[in-house]
């Protein structure tokens, strides 16, 4: 028989702390490439793993801004995503670092299908957007938004920003919780803000700050 050779407490405790510092690095690196990247001449270049990125909420029917549905219109999902750097830069420090992108994914509703009954759930994807920072080159505000809609075999890798002075400018620079964004609705990020003193004031309704 072979005996394994024994490891001194301080070895064991040495190996155990490289491997922690090793996953680190490796996350660390795996979300060093998650900002916004641009084109030469400024195209917002197409984040193909959003889904990937951290989840911040989903909203059914959401109706705010000049933009809301018509009355009577079926509803859609609004679900949020972020790139990881950024929401972990949030909650650090309650604020959105250059570089963060915002995607917002639309789908279609249907509320009878398989065995549902009742309840609504999300189909096929009605348009993409991205709310995106970066100070330097968008000065003012430091925010802009791109139409990611997919356009089948068309679809461009990279995109344009829509022209400054646009709705969804306008109602998230109004009312936006957190800069331009709208924390209040996502629940998980409000504590971040309100720690950090980036919050705005009534922003949000008291009971969704429970």
């Amino acid at each position: 028989m072979f005996r394994v050779p024994s490891r001194p407490p301080g070895a064991l405790y040495a190996i155990g702390m490289g491997c922690v510092l090793a996953l680190i690095l490796v996350a660390g690196l795996a979300f060093a490439g998650d900002k916004a990247r641009f084109t030469a001449d400024g195209a917002l270049i197409r984040p193909s793993n959003y889904r990937e990125w951290i989840f911040l909420s989903s909203g059914l029917g959401m109706t705010y801004g000049p933009n809301a549905p018509a009355s009577g219109a079926p509803l859609r999902f609004d679900n949020v995503f972020v790139n990881p750097s950024s929401y972990q830069a949030f909650r650090r420090t309650g604020r959105w670092p250059d570089g963060t992108v915002l995607v917002l994914e639309v789908r279609e509703s249907q509320s009878r299908g398989s065995i549902n009954e009742r309840g609504h759930y999300q189909t096929s994807i009605a348009a993409i957007e991205a709310n995106v920072k970066d100070s330097r080159r968008f000065p003012n505000g430091g925010w802009a938004f791109f139409d990611l809609t997919p356009r089948g075999e068309d679809s461009p890798k990279a995109v344009s920003a829509v022209p400054p002075g646009n709705n969804c400018e306008k109602c998230h620079s109004t009312n936006g919780a957190v800069d331009n964004t709208f924390v209040q609705f996502y629940p998980e990020l409000i504590p971040f803000a309100q720690k950090f003193g980036t919050y705005k004031p009534g922003a949000t309704a008291p009971e969704a700050q429970h």
